[in-house]
């Protein structure tokens, strides 16, 4: 099973560059995009509904920011919108496709320029964090990809130093994520890849410089040991993110 995760800075943008030409060859079972900037409304060409797919799209309260869409090759029993964060709900977005025995999600975590935006960005996590131990109680297994908006290690950042205050590198959310691997959940892409230097996001569009690894595929224990393959694409920029390419060895 392939699972593509693609950060768009804007979905049509990202389609002007290739991304839906590219994506109809890797054959994924399931897409996951976020930070679409429009709502479903304005998504009319065929392009942003490939034949293969069920799509599935959470658009923002105002319908032009944030946004994610969840394109899925076998037809989800269930389609979530939203976590009922209540008022913080709408700080991220998030959409999830269950089956049988597996759900997979897409999630936009919040971003932060403001001590006051990274208040609310950080009971976002907290709400979070507390809804992700609930739902390990539960007999299925989870793949929930996104743009988290932080940086786990020093090997996920390129540089360390002038990023130490920056919102997604803080000390309280490298705590808030590695007390998350802890509880039993799994960075699916560094069961396969340890290496320092592949990151996913370069803030000022720059991809020789200032490099962060801030896209995840987290997955729950149970299917660590079902990571096949994992790469991050950076032969062609879509956005300022790259796509991170999983597979894993199991069935719906």
């Amino acid at each position: 099973m392939r699972i593509i995760s693609f950060s768009a800075d804007g979905i049509e943008q990202a389609a002007d560059r290739g991304l839906y030409e590219w994506l109809a060859e890797q054959d994924a079972d399931f897409i996951c995009i976020q930070d679409l900037r429009c709502s479903e409304y304005d998504l009319q060409a065929d392009r942003y509904f490939p034949s293969p797919y069920n799509a599935y799209f959470f658009d923002s309260v105002e319908g032009k920011n944030h946004g994610v869409a969840l394109y899925c090759k076998q037809l989800p029993k269930a389609i979530m919108t939203g976590l009922g964060f209540g008022e913080f709900d709408m700080e991220g977005r998030y959409i999830q496709a269950d089956y049988e025995n597996l759900s997979v999600g897409c999630l936009l975590a919040p971003q932060a320029t403001t001590p006051e935006e990274q208040g609310r960005k950080n009971e976002f996590y907290e709400l979070l964090g507390n809804h992700l131990q609930k739902i390990r109680n539960k007999r299925r297994e989870f793949v929930i990809c996104g743009n988290w908006h932080l940086a786990h290690t020093p090997g996920d950042v390129q540089d360390t130093e002038s990023n130490s205050t920056r919102s997604g590198f803080l000390s309280e959310e490298r705590e808030w994520i590695n007390t998350l691997f802890e509880s039993g959940y799994v960075d699916a892409f560094r069961e396969i890849n340890s290496d320092s230097d592949e990151f996913s996001w370069w803030p000022e569009g720059d991809r020789s410089s200032n490099g962060w690894r801030s896209d995840f595929q987290v997955i729950s224990q149970g299917l660590k040991y079902a990571v096949d393959y994992g790469a991050i694409y950076k032969s062609r920029e879509f956005s300022t993110h790259a796509p991170i390419i999983m597979d894993y060895d199991i069935e719906l």
